[in-house]
């Protein structure tokens, strides 16, 4: 708490300095060319139209957002995110955990331009967050509650959406550290009459500290390569012909125990392919999209070799269209084929081999009931191949008052059993269960945006849910919990933001409370979480223009499980301060960025080591 203080008042006292004039400070043209204006990249939402859309609550995380952090991985991005929490066994490659809401790590669907791209070849259709990398990353939207009406299935606590489209400002990007540890990123747009070429590049390469072990102990090597290719040619004013393409590859070494750390390495390949059409006109836009995602896990423990694979394939449809100027609606489907494989070799043997297919129809509402008034309705069913039929809804009410809001959601969430869950098989006695019922949930929320003055703005949003139909792990195999008791989270999150010209502080906070069906808290989900993220462009006498970028996060108290025991501990809080300092000198952004100022030495779960104070000195060209 003290050093919050202390930040705030830093940021209170650095704002009597002489700032810059605003002229220094606006953001050019994302490309220097004379024929082609500014543009905004905007994200698609599945099932929404014109006056439903304000129903939807999104967060939007910028290009420009991620450079002024000096992110590395997806984590960096995520964890100021209030209603986010982060647990990831040891430093940057190794396996991470997202609890989005209060919700099981099961319960976030993350996307790449809005196609989910879960890996079915987990256990539990998780996303590993530890082993995605932010360099060729465009945008960020966060969809706080559950998208099960928009996205589909593992979207009750949320969902996280990747934007990968064309970047049209050409830069090379470049970080090191005393232990030659780097980062780089290039970015390349070839530009011709109707259409575009986008190549992305990034590498990174991370050794500090040892997952499990101590000071004196091998660090472990982690090494990332990611690829994007966008293309994108207009046949004409409205239709727009597009590609993405994205490979990611992740080498990196992990610990079995603080005593057992040499001699295994993980290599986690993903690739995806988008090809769409889409239709521009304001009042009747359409989009078809095909898609295939596959991923290729190994992973060797001194010799013995696991394998996961999966792959998933589809093809989407979405509508939307403006009646009057009173009504919208959309519609649309989704087809997709999931096949997984995984051999688990070792002391633990587990395996797996089948597949899946859904098909989704799905369709909305807008109502612009008053000149302020919006009224949305969602529906989406899906047809799993053993769950069966499946409806979800999501219900909005929005009262615009001036330059501020109030909302009211009602949603439905939902969660089909995984591959292993349903086909897997191991050597203490497991065998999946085809008759298993979906996970769902209903979530009420309650959100407002509030314009204070021109400078000031304040964000609320409290939730309660509820998940049923459970699946957990009884008598050798995975059930649906029937004794008819619920789990339930409530929070209370909000952010206040001060922005002039030369800028940006954001206060957040997060207050949770996620209970077990005895009533206990759920592990690793703090109670409070709060932190600042402050911008600011100086003008000094001697040192001319710079830029100075803090973000602090305190994480709070919360029970976790014992490395060694097993048992259930108390985990302290933690206070963490990145700060970053960016000089441009002849078109180039010089930085300095220290992660971990306070150097908090701290474990996160219990027993794997968070990397401590780290020096990074780089250019942005």
């Amino acid at each position: 708490m003290l050093r919050l203080i202390l930040l705030l008042f830093l940021s209170i006292f650095f704002n009597q300095f002489s700032l810059a004039n605003d002229e220094d400070n606006k953001d050019p043209c994302l490309w220097e060319n004379s024929k082609i204006p500014c543009i905004e990249i905007k994200g698609y939402i599945p099932n929404s139209s014109k006056f439903s859309t304000p129903g939807i609550n999104k967060r939007i995380i910028k290009k420009k957002d991620i450079i002024d952090i000096g992110a590395v991985d997806l984590i960096d991005i995520l964890k100021s995110i209030p209603d986010i929490n982060i647990t990831q066994s040891g430093p940057k490659g190794q396996q991470a955990s997202l609890f989005f809401g209060g919700t099981g790590s099961n319960h976030t669907l993350v996307m790449i331009n809005g196609i989910p791209i879960n890996d079915q070849s987990t256990t539990q259709g998780l996303h590993d967050f530890g082993v995605d990398f932010i360099q060729t990353i465009q945008k960020i939207e966060i969809f706080p509650g559950s998208s099960a009406s928009h996205f589909g299935t593992n979207a009750i606590g949320g969902a996280i959406n990747i934007i990968l489209e064309v970047d049209y400002k050409d830069s090379f990007k470049f970080s090191s550290d005393k232990d030659v540890n780097y980062e780089l990123a290039g970015n390349k747009t070839y530009v011709f009459d109707s259409s575009s070429l986008n190549l992305k590049v990034g590498s990174v390469k991370n050794e500090t500290i040892s997952a499990r072990g101590n000071s004196d102990d091998e660090n472990d090597e982690l090494k990332n390569y990611s690829a994007n290719i966008n293309y994108e040619n207009f046949l004409n004013n409205n239709t727009r012909l597009y590609n993405t393409f994205y490979l990611r590859q992740t080498k990196a070494e992990y610990d079995n125990s603080s005593t057992n750390q040499t001699g295994y390495k993980g290599d986690n390949k993903m690739g995806s392919f988008q090809l769409g059409l889409e239709n521009l006109d304001q009042s009747n836009k359409y989009n078809y999209i095909l898609y295939y995602n596959a991923y290729d896990r190994k992973y060797d423990e001194r010799g013995t070799a696991d394998t996961y694979e999966s792959k998933a394939i589809g093809l989407k449809y979405d509508l939307s269209k403006v009646i009057d100027d009173k009504f919208s609606f959309g519609l649309g489907s989704d087809y997709k084929y999931d096949w997984g494989y995984f051999d688990n070799n070792g002391s633990y043997q587990a395996s797996t081999k089948g597949y899946s297919d859904n098909l989704a129809i799905y369709g909305n509402i807008g109502w612009n009931i008053f000149q302020k008034s919006t009224i949305s309705f969602f529906g989406r069913n899906d047809d799993h191949k053993q769950t069966g039929r499946n409806n979800t809804l999501k219900i909005n009410f929005e009262q615009k008052f001036m330059n501020s809001n109030l909302g009211f959601s009602f949603m439905n969430g939902l969660r089909n059993p995984t591959l292993y869950e349903m086909y897997g098989t191991d050597n203490y006695g497991y065998s999946g269960n085809r008759n298993l019922d979906p996970e769902k949930s209903n979530t009420l929320e309650v959100y407002s945006n509030i314009a204070i003055n021109q400078y000031l703005a304040l964000s609320l949003r409290s939730f309660k849910s509820n998940i049923k139909n459970n699946i957990e792990y009884i008598n050798n195999q995975y059930q649906n919990d029937s004794d008819n008791v619920d789990l339930n989270q409530s929070g209370l999150n909000s952010e206040l933001n001060y922005k002039t010209s030369n800028t940006n502080i954001s206060i957040f906070s997060s207050l949770l409370s996620s209970k077990k069906e005895n009533g206990t808290d759920q592990l690793r989900r703090p109670e409070k979480n709060y932190g600042v993220n402050l911008s600011k462009k100086f003008n000094s006498k001697y040192f001319g223009i710079y830029k100075l970028n803090i973000l602090y996060n305190h994480y709070g108290k919360h029970f976790d499980t014992h490395s060694s025991s097993f048992s259930t501990i108390e985990m302290d809080s933690t206070d963490v301060l990145d700060m970053k300092l960016t000089k441009n000198i002849n078109n180039r952004d010089y930085y300095i960025k220290i992660s971990n100022l306070f150097d908090e030495n701290y474990q996160r779960p219990h027993g794997y080591n968070q990397e401590g104070r780290i020096l990074k000195f780089g250019f942005n060209y």
